[in-house]
């Protein structure tokens, strides 16, 4: 079997500065209810990762930071089952398909860059405003949303959550907290069941993810934190922003 590793072989220095990106994304995507999937995945394609190793990477680190921004916001009492129930009972199932879809590279990269546009339009706060009031979501609709995005994740290497928040805030389903802890733990199962599919599928675990691991819960855990207490952290979010933009350049070249 081979051996694929995560940390690019570089310089110290080179790989330091992978790693804070990689703490970066975490901490960002925590303090809005993400993994950090799409973020991660950009890390990857700017450092030339090879795509064998994104898609079960990009999930095990959505998984452990998922859940500890879901511990904080849910501590808060931001997380609602029912709107959550919905999403998730179409959106597991269909994730561990989607897993096992095997995309052309070129394709791959276009629909992924897309879905980065997503990250880049919400950090910037175009993607949905909190109403005053919020409606009820029914519960086909939510299966139908659910299965959809669930699909895509599994597909993609990503828990869901960029494409899920937009929507709930979109149609006052939920507020910004409530969005945030829905998505948090949305996008905790659909990475189980994504990567349940690709190991299934004979897919790779990085010998090193333990150390990327590490940093993306320490990111993880102050991300949701932060995020959770209604800190601002916009000029971080501009930052950020402009690093997918180049990863969403480079997916568009490639």
């Amino acid at each position: 079997m081979d051996i694929y590793y995560i940390i690019p072989e570089a310089h110290w220095w080179f790989q330091a500065f992978f790693l804070a990106l990689v703490f970066v994304m975490a901490f960002l995507y925590a303090a809005v209810g993400h993994g950090g999937g799409s973020g991660y995945l950009a890390v990857l394609t700017l450092f030339g990762i090879p795509p064998v190793v994104m898609k079960p990477s990009s999930l095990i680190l959505n998984i452990f930071v998922s859940f500890t921004s879901f511990a904080q916001f849910s501590r808060f009492g931001h997380f609602r089952w029912r709107l959550f129930l919905p999403l998730a009972l179409a959106s597991v199932p269909a994730a561990f398909w989607g897993a096992y879809i095997k995309l052309d590279a070129s394709l791959y990269n276009k629909i992924l860059a897309v879905c980065l546009l997503f990250s880049v339009f919400k950090l910037l706060g175009f993607l949905g405003k909190e109403t005053e009031q919020n409606q009820a979501m029914p519960w086909l609709v939510g299966l139908l949303i659910g299965g959809i995005i669930g699909f895509l994740s599994g597909m993609l290497g990503i828990g869901g959550g960029i494409l899920l928040s937009p929507i709930l805030l979109l149609f006052g389903w939920a507020n910004i907290k409530q969005t945030s802890a829905v998505s948090a733990l949305f996008i905790f199962v659909n990475s189980i069941s994504g990567l349940l599919g690709l190991l299934i599928k004979g897919a790779t675990i990085p010998a090193d993810i333990h150390y990327v691991l590490a940093v993306a819960l320490v990111g993880g855990i102050l991300g949701g934190y932060f995020g959770s207490t209604r800190f601002n952290f916009k000029v971080l979010r501009y930052l950020l922003a402009v690093v997918l933009l180049v990863a969403i350049y480079k997916l568009f070249v490639s």
